[in-house]
């Protein structure tokens, strides 16, 4: 019967070190307060280098997540579905690991789960750089810029990240649309007279 306490003690500490934050606790910050997300070089579970700066002009969502982590594992289909509805929209997901085990815990958990999405393996320093990612699921939305746009920690729903993802995909479309609209007004506009 001791064994109860400890499974009860170990499931406890398995959600403490996981978050849970209320619905709307992240709100998109305006533009002009958005600081640059760090740059970073990471490795996919294929073995191929990539870094952050390849994915400016995108709406991206780094999500800072680990195998053990149970909210981390309910939002994983969100977010494969968030990459498949919005991948030609200009968005993208990015999965970074912070399993300590590495490639030999998360490979297999990527594949069972058929993780449409690019996944690395983070580490401290890069933890650190995001400002210390001390909660499992943390995530950040970056605008097209290669900008902080809102940060979430902990279990957030569904629909927060949508609407976030669909606000920032929007502002890129209307400042494409404004862009636009002025090129054909000076197209359009009365030729010069010579």
């Amino acid at each position: 019967m001791q064994r109860a306490p400890f499974a009860t003690a170990l499931v406890i500490m398995l959600f403490a070190a996981c978050s849970y934050a209320p619905p709307g606790a992240a709100a998109i910050k305006p533009a002009a307060k958005r600081n640059p997300a760090p740059a970073f070089t990471l490795k996919d579970a294929q073995g191929k280098s990539f870094n952050l700066g390849e994915y400016k002009g995108k709406v991206v969502l780094l999500n800072f997540w680990a195998t053990w982590c149970g909210p981390c594992k309910l939002e994983i289909p969100w977010f494969m579905e968030f990459e498949k509805n919005y991948r030609d929209k200009g968005f993208a997901v990015l999965g970074v690991s912070m399993d300590e085990e590495g490639w030999e815990v998360v490979k297999p958990y990527v594949e069972r789960v058929k993780v449409n999405y690019r996944v690395a393996i983070g580490n401290d320093v890069m933890a650190q750089h995001y400002g210390g990612v001390d909660s499992l699921p943390t995530s950040f939305l970056i605008d097209r810029d290669g900008k902080i746009a809102a940060v979430h920690v902990g279990l957030v729903s569904k629909g927060d990240y949508q609407r976030d993802i669909e606000h920032l995909l929007g502002a890129g479309r209307k400042a494409d649309a404004g862009a636009g609209a002025a090129v054909l007004r000076a197209a359009t506009a009365a030729p010069a007279v010579q």
